[in-house]
């Protein structure tokens, strides 16, 4: 099979992360922070190296950086840590349902939201956003990057906005990071992102990064290695939000995945899977009965397309017989679907990685081309 389901999990690995993980099991076997002994402490240093890595990598501090399971343990620890106590919430329309479904959980216990319209113009997006804001209202959320056009909000003006205003701005980078910068400095207060994608860590592995400026209170509470004559869950970071194992084999393929994109740069990374993209839509552009959804200008690394005469679903399914896997239906996220005019179907997403090659995106073309040509 050839993989263009990338934005859903990145495949294959690089060796040293498939290395990474192989040595961690070998020889870091203890529970980390937990105990004195040498395979404790061994397991212990390779969390804390993995954690220095991540936040240098986003401009963060290594306190302010809590390993999760994936982005979305990383998003409801974000929004329900800042909404806990009630207010107001706004999320863009683009959002997966990662950010979508918890706010909506948290407007049943009495939190209030509405929906922001990333405009094509970011003036009149940003004219959107201050329209919506609230006395009460805490947070912003907002995707770095559409999982299902590629389209990316001015997220830096969002960002600054929230700031003029005292608002938390959250940040869901699961399609942005390891493709394009992303640094706290861009006026995000708390960033959460997948391991398992464009960082090309295994999956079950996620990170929330903060600035510290917005205290969030934990969603579950449990051990933690600090504190533990006291009932009280700990009140600082990362312990506050780490209950409980870390995924210590998981972490160390993550830094690794981390090193990865770091060696290989995110110009060369974002510039391999932007042609490639370019390629399939000069190969299918033209073909009777094949529509494209992907936004003008600057756009992350995704294409979406359907096939006249076919559900996203069964073109999928077709080109999957065919050999290459790409994601059909509503990608979990039908508000980026009902903003752009696809549900109830949805489309079929293309979505390379570094690993991606010209010729196998040629054989996708010809795919596509037997597909809508056999109607």
């Amino acid at each position: 099979m050839v993989n263009f389901d990338n934005s859903a999990a990145s495949f294959p690995k690089p060796d040293s992360v498939r290395k990474a993980v192989y040595t961690a099991m070998l020889r870091r076997g203890g529970n980390p922070g937990r105990s004195g002994h040498r395979l404790s402490l061994e397991a212990a240093e390779a969390v804390y190296r993995a954690r220095c890595r991540a936040a240098e990598f986003f401009g963060a501090e290594p306190e302010n950086t809590v390993f999760t399971l994936n982005c979305t343990h990383a998003l409801n620890l974000a929004i329900k840590g800042i909404m806990a106590e009630g207010g107001h919430v706004i999320l863009s329309d683009l959002e997966h349902n990662s950010a979508a479904r918890p706010v909506y959980a948290m407007s049943k216990c009495g939190c209030k939201f509405d929906i922001l319209h990333i405009d094509d113009d970011d003036g009149v997006t940003a004219e959107n956003l201050r329209r919506l804001i609230r006395p009460d209202t805490k947070a912003v959320v907002c995707t770095l990057g559409s999982n299902v056009t590629g389209k990316i909000p001015p997220f830096k003006l969002i960002g600054g906005i929230c700031a003029e205003q005292g608002i938390c701005f959250i940040a869901d980078g699961a399609q942005a990071c390891g493709v394009m910068d992303v640094k706290l400095s861009h006026g995000i207060n708390i960033l959460c992102t997948a391991g398992q994608k464009s960082l090309y860590g295994p999956t079950g592995t996620g990170l929330l990064v903060s600035d510290g400026q917005f205290k969030l209170k934990p969603l579950m509470e449990g051990g933690t290695g600090s504190t533990s004559l006291e009932l009280e869950q700990p009140d600082f970071m990362p312990d506050c939000l780490e209950s409980g194992t870390v995924n210590t084999f998981g972490i160390a393929g993550l830094e690794a995945g981390i090193a990865f994109v770091e060696r290989v740069g995110l110009r060369n990374i974002s510039a391999h899977e932007e042609k490639l993209c370019r390629r399939l839509i000069n190969g299918i552009s033209g073909v009777r009965g094949v529509k494209i959804y992907r936004p003008d200008g600057v756009c992350l690394p995704i294409v979406s397309f359907n096939i006249d005469g076919h559900t996203s679903n069964e073109t999928a399914e077709l080109l999957n017989s065919m050999g290459y896997a790409l994601r059909g239906g509503l990608h979990c996220a039908g508000l980026a679907h009902r903003a752009l005019g696809t549900a109830p179907e949805g489309t079929v997403r293309f979505s390379p990685s570094v690993f991606s090659t010209a010729r196998d995106t040629d054989g996708l073309v010809c795919a596509v081309r037997k597909i809508a040509e056999a109607d």
